[in-house]
């Protein structure tokens, strides 16, 4: 099999773009194999579908999970595509999102911003030494901790999120991640059980936006806006909050495209 490929790098957040159709019972096969390309150094695999009326586009990611670096790459290969030279506002259907991502892009920098999934109800929690707050996302859901990165962490989380589906206190979800803040700096550990992925990614869109949430957890109305700072970049997100709810989120940086490639796997 023969498949067009674009790597994108939204913050360091290397993500493949696969342009043709692939059935969506291949996809995660297809994403192994993309993955093991060891000269992309790609941490996920994304989809381009035909999208329905009404939207610019469609992505659906190998694992189902959302993901707002890879939106925000979508946007800006859309755009490439229809020739957009400056800004542009762009809408897409993304997996893992129950509403339209909307895409704001600058061609001339570089810059997409794409708009985030509202985050359900946050958790504060303890894992062990780890105190942090547990963010729900819709699709993917992180664990905020300022404690010292370390994938121990991670183990520990797992057995307390099936314990809470188990109970019905939390939703199930296609991927879930420890998010480790220190400063403004950030570290991601991200896993996708599906896709078999787990990685200390570049930067996280979505960890980035969970981070943005749990600093924020008391602010009662206004809005909260920062630059994470990650291992391979930085990602700007930004809420609104009303009476303690976040009605509005987005996460925005730089994003490159290479030029398509063919891929036979």
């Amino acid at each position: 099999m023969k498949l067009n490929v674009v790597r994108a790098d939204p913050a360091g957040n290397i993500t493949l773009l696969v342009l043709d159709p692939v059935p969506r019972e291949d996809r995660l096969s297809v994403a192994a194999r993309l993955m093991e390309h060891t000269e992309f150094a790609a941490e996920q695999v994304g989809f381009v579908c035909e999208p329905h009326e009404g939207f610019d586009g469609r992505l659906e990611m190998a694992g189902g999970e959302f993901c707002g670096n890879a939106s925000r790459a979508c946007g800006i290969l859309i755009a490439k595509q229809r020739g957009v030279r400056g800004k542009a506002h762009l809408t897409l259907e993304v997996s893992g999102a129950t509403r339209p991502v909307g895409v704001d892009v600058d061609m001339e920098v570089g810059f997409a911003r794409a708009e985030a999934p509202l985050p359900g109800p946050s958790t504060e929690l303890s894992l062990g030494e780890a105190k942090g707050v547990l963010v729900d996302l819709g699709g993917i859901v992180h664990f905020v901790t300022r404690h010292e990165p370390d994938a121990a962490i991670l183990d520990e989380l797992e057995p307390a999120l099936r314990k809470m589906r188990e109970e019905g206190s939390f939703p199930a979800m296609e991927a879930y991640g420890v998010i480790f803040l220190d400063d403004g700096h950030m570290t991601p550990l991200v896993k996708v059980p599906s896709a078999g992925t787990l990685f200390w990614e570049g930067s996280c869109g979505s960890g980035s936006l969970a981070a943005a949430v749990a600093e924020s957890l008391r602010m009662e109305n206004g809005g909260f806006a920062k630059d994470y700072i990650q291992p391979a970049g930085t990602v700007r997100a930004e809420i609104q909050r009303k009476q303690f709810d976040v009605v509005a989120a987005y996460i925005g940086g730089s994003v490159t495209l290479d030029e398509p490639v063919v891929v036979e796997i």
